[in-house]
């Protein structure tokens, strides 16, 4: 018996136990016995659902769901730990960063290479992606009338660029995997910019939107992370002698920095200046934390490199976390909007899924393949990356709301659609393997008339 076929069994165990204790607990009306027996149903059952080879696929989901019941039963006491709170901006800063730089491990510089081979359909995926998601989100928080603060929730995840689960659902579908990887380099690079801009442009009259604080933050937690990850590429894969040694150069000149600066080099640098030049001075101190952090991963990579296969499951379990915590710490405002939240966000993923599919087929004439791969990528946003903004303003408990509901809203509706398109296209080659001989191939040679 395998390691995976006992998690995967115990897994089951802890979940058939977890539903008697909730049916138990509810017919006691015991939230002492309902509540812990269905986190153990929803986390058994995420962990056991591998067991049967069709839920493979949605483990991911299912973990995400674990976390958001695990959120709302036990808000307070999931976040706080021995009166520390775990949704700090900078745990959530490290944490995000952690998984953007996972993420960014599965994107190469060949990746981007190779946008230059299909350059129309890339800008089509990222040009679909920066227009539908964001204008959308806008016409929902018009339609419904949100908090401002949910309201401005909405408009940051929707514009974000796509992120991991997106690539997963296209594995998964058999869509354009090539395609989705060059979107997502590019859109997370995009969105340096593009996003900053377009919570300033829909947002900025709801609350108050800092634009080169806001550009500074997304400098910090998605384009230094992919940074060190691109990398590191360069330094497993295209990087000379020379090349190493003046990476090596850079990392060795950024640990003297960042020594210095622990030592008091702050206080005397920038204890006195201004708000600007100190947030310019924490985005170096951030950048040479990367280089440093590049130069380490390759020389682990080289000495482990199946390091790399542990990666995906680092991003997923940054997604997990940044869903838990965004529901737990947001529970009370989610609560009082909860249904109404959940519907909108559902529209918004749904929308993105439906416009994204549309436009690229009928309106930029791409192949269904490329297609099906536009709208997972135009559908799914970066959830980690929107939380880690909503934290960075303080505000995790109300803007961080929206990317809470939508990430595990969005892997769920992403996992039925990929194994929707995946099982339709086996079933259409089948039908064609099936289809019987023409009257030209099942008459004989020379019987023809």
């Amino acid at each position: 018996m395998t390691i995976q076929s006992v998690i995967h069994k115990s897994g089951l165990g802890v979940s058939i136990a977890g539903i008697a204790l909730a049916v138990i607990g509810a017919l006691m009306q015991s939230p002492a016995l309902w509540q812990p027996g269905l986190v153990m149903f929803t986390a058994g059952f995420a962990a056991g659902a591998g067991y049967w080879p069709t839920l493979r696929s949605y483990q991911f989901t299912l973990w995400i769901i674990a976390g958001f019941v695990a959120a709302m039963t036990w808000s307070t006491d999931l976040i706080v730990w021995g009166g520390f709170n775990i949704t700090h901006k900078w745990i959530v800063f490290l944490v995000i960063q952690a998984t953007m730089f996972s993420m960014g491990t599965k994107l190469t510089i060949q990746d981007f290479i190779d946008v230059a081979k299909m350059p129309w359909a890339v800008f089509i995926g990222t040009f679909c992606h920066f227009v539908i998601m964001p204008l959308l989100g806008l016409t929902i928080t018009l339609i419904f009338h949100f908090p401002p603060e949910v309201a401005v929730g909405i408009l940051l995840i929707g514009s974000c660029p796509s992120g991991l689960s997106s690539t997963v659902m296209v594995y998964i579908a058999n869509a354009n995997l090539a395609l989705a990887v060059s979107i997502a380099a590019v859109s997370t690079l995009a969105a340096t910019v593009m996003t900053p801009l377009w919570v300033n442009l829909l947002a900025g009259s709801m609350i108050d939107i800092q634009l080169t604080a806001m550009v500074m933050d997304v400098v910090k937690i998605v384009l230094i992370p992919i940074g060190a990850a691109i990398l590191h590429d360069y330094l497993k894969t295209y990087a000379s002698q020379n090349g190493r040694r003046v990476v090596q150069g850079l990392a060795g000149i950024s640990a003297l920095w960042l020594l210095y600066m622990i030592a008091g080099g702050w206080d005397s640098l920038f204890g006195t200046a201004s708000a600007q030049a100190q947030m310019y001075a924490v985005v170096l101190n951030f950048v040479a934390g990367g280089i440093i952090w590049a130069l380490f991963y390759n020389w682990l990579y080289g000495r482990f490199s199946s390091i790399k296969n542990i990666m995906p499951t680092i991003s997923m379990m940054g997604i997990i976390f940044f869903t838990t915590t965004a529901a737990a710490a947001g529970r009370d405002n989610l609560v009082q909007v909860g249904f109404l939240l959940c519907f909108a966000m559902l529209m918004h993923n749904l929308g993105g899924f439906c416009i994204g599919y549309l436009m690229s087929r009928f309106i930029f004439r791409m192949d269904v393949q490329s297609a099906r791969t536009v709208a997972f990528e135009v559908g799914l946003q970066n959830g980690g990356m929107a939380s880690g903004l909503a934290a960075a303003m303080g505000k995790l408990a109300t803007v961080g709301l929206a990317s809470a509901v939508m990430t595990p809203l969005g892997n769920v509706s992403g996992s039925l659609l990929a194994n929707y398109w995946r099982k339709k296209d086996a079933r259409a080659a089948k039908a064609a393997a099936e289809a019987p001989l023409t009257a030209s191939d099942s008459l004989p040679k020379g019987k023809l008339s």
